[in-house]
Formats: C-alpha cells, sequence, structure tokens
C-alpha cells in the first residue's frame, strides 16, 4: 500500500523558511516521480516542485524558483521541500504527491496535505 506523509508545516513570517518532509511507503522513487503541490483558498491546486529519479530531473514552478528546494532521500523514501524567502503569497495546504509527473488529476498518490501559512 502506497502512503504520504507529510509534516513540517506551520506559521512563518514573510522572509522566513520552513523544511516540509514527506516520508514515503509503498513504492520506490525510481518507479514514481515525487513532488509538492499546493492549494491555497479558493485557489485551484499547483504543482510546486517535482523530482523524477528515473530522469534525474527536477521541475519548480517559477513562483519558488530560487526559493524553494526539493531534496530527497533515496535510502530513506524521503523527500523534503526547503521553504526559503516565504512570501504571503506562499500561503497553502501543502501536499506530497506520487506521480507528480502526471496531469494533476490523473496523480494516483496524495499525502493528507501540511498548513502553511506566513504572516507578512
Amino acid at each position: 500500500e502506497v502512503q504520504l506523509v507529510e509534516s513540517g508545516g506551520g506559521l512563518v513570517q514573510a522572509g522566513g523558511s520552513l523544511r516540509l518532509t514527506c516520508e514515503a511507503s509503498g513504492f520506490s522513487f525510481d518507479h514514481y516521480a515525487i513532488g509538492w503541490f499546493r492549494q491555497a483558498p479558493g485557489k485551484e491546486r499547483e504543482g510546486v516542485s517535482c523530482f523524477s529519479s528515473m530522469y534525474e530531473t527536477t521541475y519548480y514552478n517559477d513562483s519558488v524558483k530560487g526559493r524553494f528546494l526539493l531534496s530527497s532521500d533515496n535510502a530513506k523514501n524521503t523527500v523534503y521541500l526547503q521553504m526559503n524567502s516565504l512570501k504571503p503569497e506562499d500561503t497553502a495546504v501543502y501536499y506530497c504527491a506520487a506521480d507528480c509527473r502526471q496531469r494533476i488529476n490523473d496523480i494516483p498518490y496524495w499525502g493528507q496535505g501540511t498548513q502553511v501559512t506566513v504572516s507578512s
């Protein structure tokens, strides 16, 4: 059974940092690309970052390039999202997902989400 469990969200002031963690089980990163999405109130869910071990690529949404960094520990089946220079517009529920290379409606596995709130 595939499971994705996020942690690390919270409340931070603008300009601050947070690190999100996604612990995956039931599959290998060699099989599925794994990454992060977010959904702000009243907005559609959007991709933030997606890592493919198979293709050795990492995608970043333009709005987070240079501020967010996705990393993985394959031995622990865990991915991290280091978020720096946070802005109020980064406020959202952040979801870990696999296979993040699919269209959003076709992504088979989602975590429960973790709230990130950035105050101005």
